[in-house]
């Protein structure tokens, strides 16, 4: 039986979750409007089922460890010639780091465990892998 996860007040007065069930009724009308949605739009359907608030963190976390690498590489390039460029380097890693903490704390626990399952970094970097060899491949 389905289960809806619900917030309330503990004893000691802190947010606790509770599972509370769906009645009958409340599971046919969520199963009808499931398949109104598959019937409506599909494509919409099976890009939510996939999606997920932690998969939008995910992303951010590894836009800002390449940001990072940027920086790192701009400072290291043209501190020596522009101290101005590698302050914005500089600026560039602090930046890329304020987003790393902010969708590490955005994740939280749950959100490590899903993304470090088979079908996140694992399939990622496979993923990234295949689009590198395909996107580079020569024509012989």
């Amino acid at each position: 039986m389905p289960k809806i996860e619900e917030r309330a007040r503990g004893r000691d007065g802190a947010w606790k979750g509770v599972s509370v069930p769906l009645s009958e009724h409340e599971q046919r009308v969520l199963h009808e409007l499931e398949q109104a949605l598959y019937q409506e739009d599909p494509k919409f359907a099976d890009r939510v089922r996939s999606e997920s608030v932690y998969r939008y963190a995910g992303r951010y976390l590894k836009l800002s460890l390449v940001g990072f690498l940027a920086g790192l590489a701009v400072m290291l390039v043209f501190f020596t010639s522009s101290v101005f460029l590698g302050f914005l380097g500089v600026l560039i890693m602090f930046a890329s780091l304020v987003v790393f903490w902010t969708n590490v704390r955005r994740m939280g626990k749950a959100g490590w465990e899903e993304m470090l399952r088979t079908d996140g970094i694992g399939n990622a970097l496979n993923d990234t892998r295949g689009w590198l060899r395909d996107r580079f491949r020569r024509n012989r």
